[in-house]
């Protein structure tokens, strides 16, 4: 197991991910909601915007080493720290954004007078207010008056027409009125246009507020969600360090039960005086715990490996019942470099010998087996021996017990253990696994 886990910490990639998404949803709600009020998609405005987005972003990312100071802390005091945290760095964004702005000159549409115009509101560098107004159409002149004559007189004392006269302009000196094509200039006290700058970022910074909020809320739940995750990986962890300690186990359960087996026979192969069948059953004894002992023993190993243990075992075996022990191996040949739990069979074969071959004066034939099916690996040992075996008809003896528990510590259900006697005599047991065959 790895006990290095390391700390659940979220990454970098991620934060940025999650404030470009913000700053990009929050631009295109801005664009969105002007385009809807019927502003104009206006560039100056949009790169403005746009620039606001990403310094934005910039300062909020600043803010990253200093959440990850609060990872670790309880609910209650990363809620009240980015609550109060986020009051200066909202008013640095509502500053921003007033700086950005402040030199953007906006159009208001005016009624229709004639052909139509535009009324023109900017702002000067000094905050003062300028409108500009648009030209009036010119008055059409009054028709002239003609005097009325007295009754009686005669035409020719009817008085002369006398023209129009042309307006005049106005006095010098005076202000000139609407509709005359000319800029008015508001000036603005300097109070006033400092408190009306402050109370628009104060305006502004309390909607940073809560995206300052929001963000910092998203990134304690990718917090959370990292620390699932290693959680998550320390379970998996502990799981696979708990099964490996259960197979090793039952691993080693294997050896004591076939040592004592073979010590027995060693020995009644000494009290009969047969010391050169002892002799070499001590040898192939060395060679077999030299093979099996080599490796791990929750490892598997390729199917001819398993084999050839089995095969010394029954060489062990073969000096007690020269006559009595035969045996046969059948395993086809594309699967032959399958993996399998090591020493899987070796349970199986010594209850042949066991309760088939020591149970009887005639010879018995112990066949390992090995087929492909359906994606599966099928092992069988099975014997031509008489009767059951002690415990096996009812339930697992202590051998099949082994098999059956490290099989399903291994391979969980996929894997399977089927035995009992078979229709033509004697007792068979299947292992079904899934097929893996070893890399190259």
């Amino acid at each position: 197991m790895n006990d290095d886990i390391p700390e659940a910490r979220v990454p970098a990639r991620l934060v940025l991910a999650s404030l470009i998404a913000l700053w990009a949803c929050y631009f295109l709600v801005a664009t969105l909601r002007g385009i809807f009020l019927g502003f104009e998609f206006d560039w100056p405005i949009i790169s403005r915007r746009l620039t606001i987005c990403i310094v934005s972003m910039l300062v909020m990312a600043a803010l990253w080493p200093l959440l990850q100071l609060l990872d670790r802390r309880s609910f209650g005091t990363r809620v009240a720290v980015v609550m109060l945290g986020a009051l200066p760095v909202s008013l640095a964004l509502g500053a921003i954004n007033e700086a950005v702005f402040s030199d953007i000159d906006g159009e208001m549409p005016a009624e229709q007078q004639g052909e139509g115009g535009n009324v023109r509101i900017s702002r000067d560098d000094a905050g003062n207010i300028l409108v500009d107004l648009p030209p009036a159409p010119p008055k059409p002149p009054a028709p002239p008056v003609a005097p009325v004559p007295a009754p009686g007189a005669p035409d020719s004392a009817r008085a002369p027409q006398v023209p129009a006269v042309p307006p005049t302009a106005a006095p010098a000196g005076k202000p000139p009125q609407a509709g005359t094509g000319s800029k008015i200039t508001l000036q603005a006290p300097t109070d006033e246009r400092a408190t009306k700058r402050w109370a628009v970022i104060a305006d502004t910074a309390f909607g940073r507020y809560f995206l300052v909020l929001a963000w910092a809320a998203l990134y304690f739940a990718l917090v959370k969600a990292e620390e699932a995750r290693a959680a998550e990986r320390r379970e998996g962890e502990y799981r696979r360090a708990a099964a490996a300690a259960e197979l090793r186990s039952l691993r080693y359960q294997v050896n004591p039960h076939f040592l004592f087996n073979t010590l027995n026979s060693l020995s009644a192969l000494v009290m009969t005086g047969r010391q050169d069948d002892a002799e070499q059953m001590i040898q192939t004894l060395s060679t077999f715990y030299r093979h099996t002992l080599s490796g791990d023993p929750t490892n598997d190993l390729p199917l001819a490996d398993e084999i050839e243990l089995q095969q010394l075992y029954l060489a062990i075996e073969g000096v007690r019942f020269p006559s009595r022990l035969l045996t046969q191996i059948d395993v086809d040949a594309d699967v032959a470099d399958a993996m399998v739990p090591g020493m899987i069979l070796q349970p199986l074969v010594e209850n042949s010998v066991k309760y088939a071959v020591a149970s009887t004066r005639e010879p018995v034939t112990i066949t390992i087996a090995a087929r492909r099916e359906d994606g599966f690996l099928c092992l069988s040992v099975s014997d031509n021996g008489p009767g059951a075996r002690q415990g096996e008809t009812h339930g697992c003896g202590i051998g099949l017990g082994n098999v059956r528990d490290r099989l399903r510590a291994r391979f969980g259900d996929a894997a399977s253990l089927a035995f009992g006697k078979r229709a033509d005599g004697g007792f068979s047991t299947v292992i079904r696994i899934p097929l893996e065959l070893a890399r190259a």
